[in-house]
C-alpha cells in the first residue's frame, strides 16, 4: 500500500507541456497532481516570473535575461516550445497561483533569484493576496532565501532546496533553522528521512521520472515526490 505521499508536478505537467507555463500547470490540475513546483525570479521592474533559468528563450531566437529585462517587454512575444505546436509566453508568478488556486493544489515555489528583504515581502504578500500562505511551500538552493523567508513568515514550510553539488555542504544546517528538504532522490536514505521527520519537518525528492524508482520510492516514509510524469 502506497503512503500518503503528495504528487508534484514538477514545472507544472512538463513530461507532456512545455515546462513552466500556463498550460502545463493546468494540466498537471486536469492530470490529477496534488501540486505543481514552479521556479521564480524578479524581472528589473520588480515582478515575478515563472522561469528555470535566468536566460528567457524566445520562439523567434532572441534570449533575454530575466532580471535585468522589464515584465511587459518578457511577455511581449512568445517563448519558445519544443515540446508541443501551442504558442507559449512567460507565466507570471500571480498566474501560476491563480491556477493553483482553482485547483486547491499544493504550490513548491523555488525562489531562483536572490532576493533582499523587501523582495522577500513582496513575494509572500502576493502569494497572500492571491491564495491560501498555507498551501505554498517556498524552497530555493540559496539558503539566504530561505532564511530570510523564516524571519519573514515564521509559521509556514520552508524547505532547502538540495542536489549533488550542495552534498559537501550537509543537510544538518537546516536543524537550527526549521527547514524541511527538497533532495535530489539519489541522495536520499533512511538517515536522512529519520533526521528531518524526528524533528518535525518534511521531506521531498526531485525529480522522479523512471517509473520503478517512482514506485520504490511511493513506499518510503516521505512527503512528497517531484515528477515530470507520474501521479499515482
Amino acid at each position: 500500500m502506497y503512503k500518503n505521499v503528495k504528487n508534484i508536478a514538477h514545472r507544472g505537467y512538463s513530461g507532456v507541456y512545455p515546462a513552466n507555463t500556463e498550460i502545463a500547470f493546468i494540466k498537471a490540475r486536469e492530470k490529477g497532481f496534488d501540486g505543481a513546483e514552479t521556479d521564480v525570479r524578479i524581472t528589473a521592474d520588480g515582478e515575478f516570473i515563472i522561469n528555470h533559468d535566468s536566460i528567457v528563450r524566445f520562439a523567434d531566437g532572441t534570449e533575454l535575461v530575466a532580471e535585468e529585462t522589464d515584465l511587459a517587454t518578457l511577455l511581449s512575444k512568445p517563448i519558445m516550445n519544443d515540446t508541443t505546436d501551442d504558442e507559449v509566453y512567460v507565466c507570471t508568478f500571480r498566474r501560476y497561483l491563480e491556477i493553483m488556486r482553482e485547483g486547491g493544489m499544493i504550490c513548491f515555489v523555488e525562489i531562483k533569484s536572490r532576493l533582499d528583504e523587501n523582495q522577500i515581502k513582496d513575494i509572500y504578500d502576493l502569494m497572500r493576496d492571491v491564495y491560501d500562505i498555507g498551501k505554498c511551500v517556498v524552497q530555493s538552493f540559496d539558503f539566504d532565501n530561505i532564511t530570510l523567508s523564516r524571519q519573514y513568515v515564521p509559521g509556514i514550510p520552508i524547505m532547502l532546496t538540495h542536489g549533488m553539488g550542495e552534498k559537501d555542504l550537509g543537510y544538518e544546517r537546516c536543524f537550527d533553522g526549521g527547514f524541511s528538504i527538497d533532495v535530489d532522490y539519489n541522495l536520499l536514505d533512511e538517515e536522512l528521512i529519520s533526521a528531518f521527520h524526528s524533528r518535525g519537518l518534511e521531506v521531498g525528492v526531485w525529480t522522479v521520472n523512471n517509473e520503478d524508482d517512482y514506485r520504490r520510492l511511493r513506499e518510503m516514509d516521505i512527503d512528497y515526490i517531484e515528477s515530470d510524469y507520474f501521479c499515482n
